[in-house]
């Protein structure tokens, strides 16, 4: 601001006060004016101790003279000069103020960004101060002559409201545009690196062209659970997320004990298809016998610990996790922690299940960081477990990952011989999941099924005790090995076929009786159910036409509509077994059959199958709720909610 603007306020505050009669002054109230504004003066210098004399504070010199020129002027001579004090103030202190941000103190309306450190508030004994009786400026603006109305310059501070105005400069406020808020620190998102297998839904099939149909089982969850945590997120699941036969063998179902002496039942069961009027579904369902005498558990816990683990679902999850599960072990058991990330090392040796608490203490001390050397800890996981085996025992590795592998795997096939070796030697592995973002689920599916193990993705504690307490036998102790499904369906009787679901674990039809190739295992109390879908023929549902020069189906007089073959290895064998079924026409759906139809609906209904023709999310819910049946979990209705909020997410 220039000199010649500041002499124009002056001007026009000292043409206020011409002409101005004021008031003839009252002796006593002088007197108690000056004796009050005296008092607050001399508090406001006050401090803890007396400062020390210097040139820039004399014990005489201007601040002294100011004293004894107020206390010799008259009352308008202190009204004049307190009034151009603060004109001077508001067109001197306050852009000053502006340009130096710091100086205004905390809660005051602005922001600033500087990188240097702020400068520590001095620390100052409360002041206090006695209010002196009050000038108002509307009366002394009703005692001046009326003035022209000025018009209005471009200056930095606008003219403040002169109503309300109560006597004393308690405050001074820079009127103007508020300053923007800071924004808060940009954190830019992890890219998303899911991996999932991609397979193609299984086709129909002509039965005189291709009658047999061959696939290894699979008790795994994992789908499941990724499903519900995507719709619980909002979002419909990722592509190949979706898989049918994992949200099936997710739920219980009523199926008969297995016979004294046998691994498990074969159950099969015929019904109406609801989603295609003149086709069936077929069902098969194995139940596996319970543990009679548990065998002592030899665990190796191989976390992963890498820098993608530090979220909330994840490591912190899985140390919860692994809580639960002690609490399942029993005094013989031995547990032992292997870790990996940057590289693999051991942070809890073999120790009895029984010293519980040191094992907390080890599970509780986890902290993520570094890269992801998967190799390098199934290597120190397999040679702790080797060093824990004795006769008799379980030993098992439980690899709990967010399935980022990054470090470490050169040949993934190599990966997968290393740990086949490991299988063959007794050593199983499961894979349990955690976390989103990176989760690759393919690569932990891969680990799984060569390791002989299951696959589990845990997003939640109550899905943990639900894989590692209340299925805990059944998740590490095996009952049958290699456990194969081979049916060979009757063209006579069927005129197309398709399985739904188990795109990931087919097999070539010689694999059935070749006992080198590896398939699933079934753990004790674990149930596996499939389901195809038929065309009987000569039903108008047939969605392929026959073939003008190929052999024509032999007429049969046999209600056949199939002939079930089971290939299984009792643990520790090496020469499968062999079990045979015929799937009659006539045969009785199973019990919860229609459950299990609605979430293979369900299922179909998210991958978009075009199949199923007009049959809606509405139809598998109206399905569901209608035979939902015993629930003693809430794992049905959970079921439902998710259909739900599926079917508002498709919309």
């Amino acid at each position: 601001m220039s000199d010649r603007d500041t002499h124009d306020d002056l001007d026009d505050l000292k043409s206020l006060f011409e002409g101005v009669e004021t008031p003839a002054p009252e002796a006593s109230k002088k007197a108690e004016a000056l004796a009050l504004a005296m008092k607050n003066f001399d508090r406001l210098q006050e401090s803890t101790a007396p400062a020390r004399p210097t040139s820039e504070r004399p014990k005489t010199g201007l601040f002294k003279g100011v004293r004894q020129m107020i206390a010799n002027l008259p009352t308008r001579g202190i009204l004049t000069a307190s009034t151009a004090l603060a004109a001077i103030a508001m067109v001197t202190v306050l852009p000053a103020l502006r340009e130096q941000p710091s100086l205004i103190q905390p809660g005051a309306g602005v922001s600033y960004t500087s990188d240097a450190p702020e400068p520590e508030a001095p620390v100052m004994e409360p002041v206090i101060v006695e209010e002196a009786p009050a000038f108002s400026l509307d009366d002394l603006q009703a005692a001046a002559p009326p003035q022209p109305q000025a018009q209005p310059r471009n200056k930095t501070l606008s003219a403040a409201p002169q109503s309300g105005y109560s006597g004393g400069l308690t405050s001074l406020t820079a009127r103007g545009p508020a300053p923007m808020p800071l924004p808060d620190r940009y954190v830019a998102p992890e890219s998303d690196t899911e991996a999932f297998p991609d397979a193609d839904a299984n086709p129909i099939k002509v039965t005189a062209e291709d009658p047999v149909s061959t696939f290894s089982i699979d008790v795994d969850t994992a789908s499941w659970s990724v499903i519900r945590n995507s719709l619980n997120r909002g979002m419909l699941p990722p592509d190949g997320a979706v898989r049918i036969e994992e949200m099936v063998n997710y739920f219980h179902y009523d199926y008969p004990a297995p016979a004294a002496g046998q691994p498990f039942s074969t159950n099969v069961g015929v019904s109406d298809s609801p989603w295609r009027e003149g086709t069936q579904l077929v069902h098969i369902g194995l139940q596996g016998a319970e543990v009679v005498e548990r065998k002592p558990l030899n665990l190796v816990f191989l976390i992963d610990t890498s820098g993608s683990m530090n979220e909330p679902s994840k490591l912190p999850l899985l140390v919860q996790s692994f809580r639960l599960m002690l609490g399942q072990l029993q005094p013989e058991d031995s547990v032992a922690i292997v870790t990996y990330a940057g590289s693999a090392g051991r942070v809890l040796d073999p120790t009895p299940a029984s010293e519980r608490e040191t094992i907390l203490a080890a599970l509780n001390n986890l902290q993520a960081g570094g890269g992801t050397a998967g190799q390098a800890g199934l290597q120190q996981a397999y040679a702790t477990a080797a060093e824990m085996a004795e006769e008799g025992d379980v030993s098992r590795v439980i690899l709990a990952t967010d399935g980022d592998f990054n470090i470490g795997i050169s040949d993934p096939d190599d990966l997968k011989d290393y740990i086949a070796d490991q299988r063959d030697s007794g050593t199983y592995l499961s894979v349990l999941g955690f976390g989103r973002g990176n989760l690759d689920d393919a690569t932990m599916q891969a680990l799984a099924q060569t390791g002989n193990g299951m696959a589990a993705y845990i997003d939640t504690l109550p899905e943990a005790q639900k894989v590692l307490v209340d299925q805990l036998t059944g998740t590490l102790f095996t009952i049958a090995d290699d456990v194969k499904i081979q049916v060979e369906w009757n063209p006579a009787q069927v005129a197309e076929y398709r399985l739904i679901g188990y795109e990931t674990r087919a097999l070539n039809r010689e694999d059935f009786n070749n006992d080198k190739v590896d398939a699933g295992e079934i753990g004790a109390g674990h149930q596996v159910t499939a389901i195809y879908e038929i065309t009987p023929v000569g039903s108008d549902a047939r969605m392929t036409d026959p073939l003008r020069y190929g052999a024509n189906p032999v007429a049969s007089d046999s209600d056949e509509l199939g002939f079930l073959r089971l290939r299984y290895k009792a643990p520790g064998e090496e020469v499968s077994q062999l079990i045979e079924t015929p799937i009659l026409s006539d045969a009785a759906p199973l019990a919860e059959a229609n459950w299990a139809t609605a979430i293979a609906g369900f299922g179909q209904l998210l991958q978009g199958s075009d199949v199923i023709g007009d049959w809606s999310m509405g139809d598998a819910i109206a399905l569901a709720q209608a035979s939902k049946g015993s629930d003693p979990y809430g794992y049905r209705q959970e079921a439902i909610t998710l259909m739900r909020l599926a079917e508002s997410l498709q919309r």
